[in-house]
């Protein structure tokens, strides 16, 4: 399945997305300690969420009795085109949330990315798989021994960032940065238009001018800079 969704977004830094957001008033977009775990590296996709709390036999029974109702495969088996499936493992690295199986699964629906802040599991396969996994940790223990899914499209925490369904989700090789829906295309106008300044400051400073100079540019050379933009719109 194809992913149909295209965005403003795509193509731009997380670490320009979430200076933008900074200045709108918005920390803690990025998330700590998240980052790839196969080649595949870049993405961008529409929050669908899974909130994993601890596992306790009885509850696991339950959901055993009816596995269509089973979080975790409602979560995977109904990812839509474009969702960025983002799974709540508060935290915990010494057991996976999951590994080829699903991450496949999620691939073949037309998703996008797989993000989590716990591990994930068979990482020759993940990497097979050619698809964005980003993690915290890559560990063999499967997720019946330490998670268990309990709700799935609703609010979650993941690397210490609030995630809600719809938000939108961008990931590179840094890590990965949530934006709210409705600033989409407010933070893509002020990201390319800080890109495109911070690209000018860049080429000034290797061109032999100073910091103080270059960077901001100085009112001689922001002149320049605005002639050049005026030029290529």
């Amino acid at each position: 399945m194809v992913n149909t969704m295209t965005s403003p977004l795509e193509g731009l830094k997380t670490s320009r997305i979430v200076t933008s957001l900074q200045q709108l008033g918005y920390a803690g977009t990025f998330m700590t300690g998240v980052r790839p775990v196969t080649p595949a590296a870049s993405f961008v996709g529409r929050a669908r969420t899974l909130r994993l709390l601890p596992t306790r036999p009885d509850v696991v029974k339950t959901m055993q009795a009816d596995r269509t109702k089973n979080p975790n495969r409602v979560a995977v088996d109904q990812t839509r085109p474009g969702d960025v499936l983002v799974i709540d493992a508060r935290g915990v690295t010494n057991h996976s949330v999951g590994g080829d199986p699903f991450a496949a699964r999620v691939k073949a629906a037309g998703g996008v990315a797989l993000v989590t802040d716990g591990a994930v599991r068979n990482l020759p396969g993940l990497v097979a798989l050619n698809f964005p996994i980003y993690a915290q940790g890559v560990h063999a223990s499967s997720l019946g021994n330490a998670h268990i899914g309990v709700a799935v499209n609703e609010p979650i925490a993941c690397g210490g960032v609030l995630v809600l369904p719809g938000d939108v989700v961008v990931g590179d090789a840094e890590g990965v940065v949530v934006v709210p829906a409705d600033l989409e295309q407010q933070v893509a106008d002020m990201s390319r238009a800080s890109e495109a300044l911070d690209a000018f400051s860049i080429e000034m400073i290797l061109a032999g001018h100073g910091l103080d100079d270059a960077y901001p540019p100085n009112e001689t050379l922001r002149a320049q800079f605005e002639a050049r933009q005026a030029e290529t719109r």
